[in-house]
């Protein structure tokens, strides 16, 4: 039997997935040697149009609703100014990129992309925000750039998408583990860290 894999279906641009991001942290350190624990990209929002004042109240008030439960840090000051396009295909793009040089850097890349995003006000649809956010994360920024315009990239990022919508998955942040074939749902939503270990624990006999 192969060992089994946990698979973290999350966005960067989404507002829980960060305020998630300390417990699956927290489950990376607990669990890294006894299974494998992959980032699969979600594609939460594909946009072209600059959202309108109702729809940038709405994303607001979950961003207020994830600091009240999580303690995450956001800077709402300035935050979706007017003509933000919320499209976070971009923003997938760049840790696929990253991942592409140096597969290491997948997690600490999609938490900078978070960090910039929510507690810095970074416009993390930008190329230019994202590739400087790579070469915080350790990767040249000129050679972020020509591989994030490449179909490489996008390739990947696809694939990412494709995989979520495979697996069923249809919000953010998800958990699914994987033993050989089998597939089981872990959670969905910003689920406590206590709830989520007892969760994992169940699918490893071991771990009594």
């Amino acid at each position: 039997m192969s060992p089994p894999i946990l698979w973290y279906f999350a966005d960067p641009m989404c507002s829980w997935c960060w305020g998630f991001t300390p417990v699956i942290e927290a489950v990376r350190d607990a669990y890294r040697e006894r299974m494998k624990i992959a980032l699969v990209l979600g594609g939460l929002r594909h946009d072209t149009t600059p959202m309108s004042p109702a729809q940038r109240d709405e994303i607001l008030h979950h961003w207020h609703a994830v600091q009240a439960r999580t303690g995450q840090p956001f800077r709402f000051d300035g935050a979706l100014p007017p003509g933000f396009v919320y499209d976070t295909e971009p923003a997938c793009r760049a840790v696929a990129t990253v991942a592409g040089f140096n597969p290491s850097l997948t997690f600490p890349m999609f938490k900078a992309i978070q960090t910039a995003f929510y507690a810095q006000g970074r416009d993390v649809t930008q190329p230019d925000v994202l590739a400087d956010v790579a070469a915080e994360t350790g990767v040249s920024r000129g050679a972020f750039r020509s591989a994030f315009d490449g179909e490489a990239a996008r390739h990947r990022t696809q694939a990412h998408f494709r995989h979520a919508r495979q697996a069923g998955v249809r919000g953010f942040p998800t958990l699914i583990v994987q033993h050989d074939a089998k597939l089981d749902t872990l959670s969905q939503g910003c689920e406590s860290l206590e709830s989520v270990r007892a969760a994992i624990d169940a699918t490893l006999p071991s771990a009594a």
